[in-house]
């Protein structure tokens, strides 16, 4: 039987090792990469649906294929939910974690409640139809940077029941509990259902 291919509307390739990593090989994910498609993906929704579901219509209007996108934030309760959707380029264009982080850190500077949660909403176009799957985990902000490992607001982020920011945890650990991996998992099952 031959294997369903979905695109990843994405150019991250950090996301995309993530993503391969937990889906597993269950189904074939081609990367805009891999299909050398080098387009700029518009994202200006005011939510993370609605930026998901952008990328996932722009790609699948032209490719015709099976596609799915995600947006992701980090929600800082103390900063009423910011960075949330413009989490890629809170310190402006063009998007740069290490501004990013520096911008948080400074905007969090002698606050206690330190409370904060990423979120991923994931968008799928699936035999002309269009689903959506979320995930998220709790955790907290520290004062500054810790770890390497990872990608954007990775370093200062702990999750709950942890002392390691997501950059301390190998990237196993990390993809067990993380925001996009509870998203994916959902689409796991979905595609489970649709690939038989």
């Amino acid at each position: 039987m031959t294997k369903k291919t979905l695109v990843l509307a994405t150019h991250n390739e950090h996301k995309s090792e993530e993503i391969k990593a937990i889906i597993g090989d269950l189904i074939e994910i081609k990367t805009l990469s891999d299909l050398n498609f080098n387009e700029e993906i518009p994202e200006n929704g005011l939510t993370l649906q609605a930026n998901a579901l952008q990328k996932a219509k722009y790609i699948h209007n032209i490719l015709k294929q099976n596609c799915f996108a995600d947006d992701t934030g980090l929600e800082v309760t103390a900063l009423h939910g910011d960075p949330g959707v413009f989490s890629a380029r809170y310190a402006g264009e063009p998007s740069n974690p290490k501004n990013n982080i520096r911008k948080l850190l400074h905007e969090m500077k002698g606050i206690t409640d330190r409370t904060a949660q990423f979120r991923t909403v994931i968008s799928v176009i699936y035999d002309e139809k269009t689903y959506f799957f979320e995930g998220s985990v709790t955790g907290r902000i520290t004062t500054e940077p810790r770890g390497e490992h990872g990608f954007g607001y990775d370093s200062v982020f702990i999750p709950d029941g942890y002392e390691e920011t997501f950059a301390e945890l190998s990237a196993e650990e990390k993809n067990k509990i993380s925001h996009r991996s509870r998203a994916l998992a959902k689409l796991r099952t979905f595609l489970l259902e649709h690939t038989r």
